[in-house]
């Protein structure tokens, strides 16, 4: 858990003003988080954070390299994520999760802990649908084929369709 402690911001004591932080991203990073996304990468996180006497505004800038595997060869390669989020921190009476964007801490906290949010971040980054660099250049028409050519035939000649329904042809 000390790991975890590195990603803490002491905010007790800033000033209100703006204020820059850098984080160092790497496998040892990912390894903290028991539902592993992602199991290597490496890069930063720069944050801005703004104090004000109500909240803290944090905007987080993150330039990371991941290692996936690749749904369609199975094989790994690198994808890099480059995302700016936001995040504010409202000062209230007990802490409390109100969006993805806004969460409530106690006036009194002492510090934050940016691990979980940054992880969170990096996850949402992450393609739904992980293909490997090299299938770039596919073309990407999931053509669905609804019809065979023995259906097709069937369709063209008139004398096959059923006489019952002739009579619905032409009231085209």
């Amino acid at each position: 858990m000390s790991a975890l402690n590195d990603y803490n911001i002491d905010i007790f004591k800033l000033s209100n003003e703006t204020h820059n932080y850098q984080f160092e991203i790497d496998s040892a990073f990912f390894e903290l988080f028991p539902e592993q996304i992602v199991e290597q990468g490496a890069g930063s996180v720069d944050i801005e954070l703004i104090k004000s006497d109500t909240l803290i505004d944090l905007k987080f800038d993150i330039n990371v390299t991941v290692r996936l595997e690749c749904d369609r060869s199975l094989e790994p390669f690198d994808h890099k994520i480059t995302s700016t989020r936001g995040l504010i921190l409202k000062f209230g009476e007990e802490e409390e999760e109100i969006d993805d964007e806004m969460v409530i801490i106690p006036r009194d906290k002492q510090r934050i802990n940016l691990a979980q949010y940054i992880y969170e971040f990096i996850g949402l980054a992450i393609p739904m649908k992980k293909l490997h660099p090299k299938f770039d250049n596919e073309d990407d028409s999931d053509e669905i084929v609804y019809t065979s050519d023995k259906e097709e035939e069937k369709q063209d000649n008139n004398e096959a369709i059923d006489p019952r329904w002739q009579a619905l042809r032409k009231l085209k």
